[in-house]
This record gives structure tokens, C-alpha cells and sequence, in this order.
């Protein structure tokens, strides 16, 4: 009974937090983008880079900006990481072999960090601080970049442009994720996570053997990593490592910081595209899928334990139960990827639910701008549906939504689905592959599914009984996380540069509006359809079936 009180408390406590910062943050971020003046140290950069921030870009020219930025990070980021044992700083760190670099550069790029590496042995501190954590920070900028791209495009009329990406780029990071990770980081390091750059000390384990401790700057990392909703964590064990997360005040304040913008992001749309109602509706449809995962992950956590308190295997006891599930639900519905216990370790239907939060599309409510985009995608959809079924033109916030329109939101949709089904399955009908997984049965199965899963839709968590530090596992992983971050980037430009031709249409008696409790539930249905669809077969086969024997 404690253990569900003190539960509840820290939930209520945290949407207490969420709730006061949503509105001056959500105003902050449209001021962000909506301003017409440059700071200073903003024009340094733009000199430094050659641009002229008082340009606009059409969606051709700014996809393109997006593209050359992200392949231009991970090359020097897989150079970095290949010659970090030649640099100074190596302490004790054992690097990467080519696959694994590669893997590593492409998974902080897009925002996954997935890490096929062990933390604290596979990356130097340089690499760690000037490699991942930079990209910590610009990763998390594009993302929010592409959707207020997509959110002007929706409000603007008949124009041809649709902002400038380096504008986005350097606003988002300069003027909303620095600011706020800085003071992250210094609430964290007051709350117990190290910072420091000491040698790694060997010490006597008290079950006899050698034990080497690392420190590490992990505090500045650890802010950007949940702000960002990257997910990489600097230690193997990630959020459960007592130096990364050490006690139920900073898991409390690190959960808090992954959901932080992206629920955000709903008001600031509702002000950009004029009508704060619209951003309310969206923040429902994005708080009701989200209470749901985290109401599913713990009821089966706790009905798996026979009603003893919980199943506390692979959970630390210093969070318990309920800020473990409260994590897990968080980190896998934000395409965070961070883990503060193992979800390997989750009862069946725990793990099945954390895994259905990421085929949902990871809107509940998603990653750093990503979400926020991939739920007006959602929207889209169930605006075209709507219109079929009534027998009228559908129309978005006064736009026609046309074949073309919904040509890219389907294909959007399409994208994660095939890259996770196609690589389960070759993984499970290749022996190379098939070895490596700890697990056999629908257990193995759900191991495999979760690691594309995760990988596809830039999330970065994993069952941990998948051995995943091979090259079969690398590419592939590499193929979904470029492949399920960039092909739906590039289909939401070329919606924006759709919607911004377009001069909205007045509203009729016959609009169907979209900011109404009646367009949430449409949106909800409309979301779980498509992904019961998809994956309903492959989740059956797995922890559905896991559950049932």
C-alpha cells in the first residue's frame, strides 16, 4: 500500500511540474521561432556558417540543409570516434570497432542512442562530451526544427517558404535546450550525479575481485540526454547507474525533463497556427495515450508479482515499482530510450506494453519535435478518414488535404512498420543473427521485434538479452535508424511545402472541427487502429503469447 501512495504522489507531483511550466515554455518556444531579431552570439554563428538568417527556404532547400547537416555529423562524428584512442583523455577506454563506430555515430545523429557499446569503456570522456553530447543537443534542434517547419507551413497562406533551417537550428539549441539543460545539469549535480574528470580507481568488490570505479561528466550529459529525449547513457546501466541517477529526486526531475518539450510543443503549435484550442486537443490526445501506457506498464508489473508488492526483478530499490514503471512508460513513449530499470526483466505483458508504446509511433507524445509532427500526421490521417466517411473534402486548419496530402502522411506511416517487420524477420530466419539472442520463443522474438522497434523509431532502448555488438545487428540497426529518422523528415517537408501553397478555406457549418473532445477520440481511434493493424499478429506471436503460457 506504501509503495502505491508514494506512486501516486510522484505522479501527481510530476504533472504538478509539468503543468507549470507548460505554459510559459510553450509561449517561449513560439516566440523562439517567430521572432524577427537575431542575438548576437547567433549571428557569430550564422558569419561562421555563411548563412543569411533573414532568408527563407523553400521545403526543397531546407530538406536539403537537414540532410547535409545530419550526413556531415555523422562522418565526423564516426572520424572522432575511430581516432578517440589516439587523443588525450583515453582513460583506461577500450574503443569501437568500424561497425560499431558507424552504428554509434549514425544512432546519436538521428536521436536514437542506441548503444551497442558499453558507456563508460566504449567511449573516451572527448568523445563522450565534444561527440555525443553535442549531438545530444543538435539532433534534439532539428527534430524541433522539421515540426515548426511543418506547423508554419499549416498556418501560413498561399507562400512559397517555409523558414530557414539554420535559423531553427541555432535558435532551438541556443535559446531552449541550452538554457534549460544548463540549469538541469547543475540541479542534477547538486542532487548526487558526478561531474568530474578523475582517472578510474580500483577498489576491493566485498565479494572479493578487483571493482573499477569511473567517473565522468555526467551531470552536463545527463541533462541534454533527457531534455533532448536521446536517451544515450553514459554508463552501461544508463539511468539505473546510482552516478547517473543516484535517487528518487533526480529520477523524478530526469523523467520530468523528457517529457518537458514535448508536451510543450502542443501549446506552442496552438499558438503559432492562431488557435490555442488546437494545441489543448492535441495535448489530450498525446496525455491520454500516455496515461494509458504508464496505467498498462505498472498494472502488470504489480499483478505480476501475485499481488507480493510488485515484481521487482531488474528494478533498483532505491526508485521501487512505480518510478521504475513511470520511467519506462515515459522514456519508450518519448523515443527517449533511457532506463532506470531493464526492460528485459519486465513481466511479459510490462514489456509487451513498453513495446507497444513505440509501435504506436512514439506520439504519447514522442520525441523532441518528432512527436509533435508525427501526431499532426495522426491528424491528417483521421481528418481524410472523417471526410470519407461524411462524404466531404477533408480539410486540416483550412487546408485541403488531397491526394497528395495524404500520399505523404501514408507513407509516413508505412516507413517504421516495414523497416521493423522486414528486419524481425530476416533476424529470426538467419542463423548469424539468430545465435546471438538470449532468449528463444516468443520471449526471442519479442527481444528482436524491440531492438527494430527501437531503433526504427530513433527510441535507443533494448531488451538486454539481445547480444546486438555484431555487424549483422550494427548495419542493420544503422539502415533503421537513418532510414526510420530521415525518409519521414523528408515526406513531413514535402507536406509543408504542400500545405504553405495552399490559402485556407473560411470555416462552414460543415468544417469538421478539429480541437473538439469528438477530433481527440477520433485521433486515439485513428492512432491504435493503425497500429493494432500492423503489429497485432507479430505482438501475438510475442509477449501476448509469452503472457498466455
Amino acid at each position: 500500500m506504501s509503495g502505491t501512495v508514494s506512486g501516486l504522489l510522484t505522479i501527481g507531483l510530476l504533472l504538478a511540474l509539468l503543468a507549470v511550466c507548460y505554459h510559459p515554455l510553450g509561449a517561449w518556444m513560439a516566440h523562439v521561432y517567430g521572432d524577427t531579431r537575431h542575438w548576437r552570439v547567433e549571428r557569430v554563428l550564422y558569419r561562421l556558417v555563411r548563412v543569411d538568417p533573414d532568408s527563407e527556404q523553400g521545403w526543397r532547400t531546407y530538406a536539403v540543409s537537414v540532410v547535409a547537416f545530419s550526413v556531415v555529423s555523422i562522418l565526423l562524428l564516426f572520424g572522432l570516434i575511430l581516432v578517440q584512442l589516439r587523443l588525450p583523455l583515453t582513460q583506461g577506454s577500450q574503443g569501437m570497432g568500424a561497425t560499431t563506430a558507424l552504428n554509434t555515430a549514425v544512432s546519436f545523429v538521428t536521436n536514437t542512442n542506441w548503444q551497442s557499446y558499453a558507456g563508460e569503456v566504449g567511449a573516451t570522456p572527448i568523445v563522450q562530451t565534444v561527440g555525443l553530447t553535442v549531438q545530444n543537443f543538435v539532433s534534439a534542434a532539428v527534430g524541433m526544427a522539421v515540426a515548426v517547419a511543418l506547423i508554419r507551413a499549416a498556418a501560413r497562406r498561399s507562400a512559397r517558404d517555409i523558414g530557414n533551417f539554420w535559423v531553427d537550428l541555432v535558435r532551438g539549441s541556443v535559446r531552449i535546450l541550452l538554457p534549460i539543460a544548463a540549469v538541469a545539469g547543475v540541479v542534477l549535480l547538486v542532487g548526487g550525479v558526478v561531474q568530474n574528470l578523475s582517472a578510474p580507481e580500483t577498489v576491493k568488490a566485498l565479494a572479493g575481485g578487483d571493482q573499477v570505479i569511473r567517473g565522468g561528466l555526467v551531470a552536463s550529459q545527463e541533462a541534454i540526454k533527457e531534455l533532448g529525449t536521446n536517451g544515450g547513457g553514459y554508463f552501461n546501466a544508463n539511468s539505473a547507474h546510482p552516478f547517473e541517477n543516484p535517487n528518487a529526486v533526480t529520477n523524478l526531475l530526469e523523467i520530468f525533463l523528457l517529457l518537458l518539450i514535448p508536451f510543450a510543443l502542443t501549446r506552442t503549435y496552438g499558438i503559432l497556427v492562431g488557435d490555442r484550442r488546437q494545441g489543448w486537443a492535441l495535448l489530450g490526445f498525446a496525455g491520454v495515450l500516455w496515461a494509458a501506457g504508464v496505467a498498462a506498464t505498472t498494472a502488470s508489473e504489480v499483478a505480476a508479482s501475485g499481488g507480493l508488492g510488485g515484481a521487482m526483478e531488474g528494478k533498483e530499490q532505491r526508485f521501487g515499482l512505480w518510478a521504475s514503471t513511470l520511467f519506462a512508460a515515459s522514456t519508450t513513449g518519448t523515443s527517449t530510450g533511457a532506463v532506470n530499470s531493464m526492460h528485459e526483466s519486465y513481466s511479459p505483458l510490462g514489456g509487451g506494453t513498453v513495446l507497444t508504446t513505440m509501435v504506436l509511433g512514439e506520439i504519447s507524445p514522442g520525441g523532441v519535435g518528432s512527436g509533435l509532427y508525427g501526431i499532426l500526421i495522426v491528424a491528417i490521417l483521421a481528418v481524410f478518414i472523417a471526410g470519407l466517411m461524411v462524404g466531404r473534402t477533408p480539410e486540416f486548419l483550412g487546408k485541403t488535404i488531397g491526394r497528395r496530402e495524404v500520399t505523404c502522411a501514408a507513407l509516413y506511416i508505412l516507413v517504421m512498420p516495414i523497416l521493423v517487420l522486414v528486419f524481425t524477420g530476416l533476424s529470426l530466419v538467419l542463423d548469424g543473427p539468430r545465435s546471438t539472442m538470449l532468449a528463444s520463443g516468443p520471449h526471442g522474438l519479442t527481444e528482436v521485434m524491440y531492438a527494430y522497434a527501437s531503433g526504427s523509431n530513433n527510441n535507443g532502448s533494448a531488451f538486454a538479452g539481445l547480444t546486438a555488438d555484431t555487424p549483422w545487428y550494427n548495419l542493420t540497426l544503422a539502415a533503421c535508424m537513418v532510414l526510420g529518422r530521415f525518409v519521414p523528415m523528408l515526406l513531413v517537408l514535402r507536406l509543408a511545402g504542400l500545405l504553405v501553397e495552399q490559402h485556407p478555406r473560411p470555416a462552414t457549418a460543415g468544417t469538421m472541427p478539429t480541437h473538439t473532445p469528438r477530433f481527440v477520440g477520433l485521433l486515439t481511434g485513428v492512432a491504435l487502429i493503425v497500429a493494432g493493424l500492423t503489429f497485432f499478429p507479430a505482438l501475438a506471436l510475442g509477449p501476448i503469447a509469452e503472457a498466455l503460457s
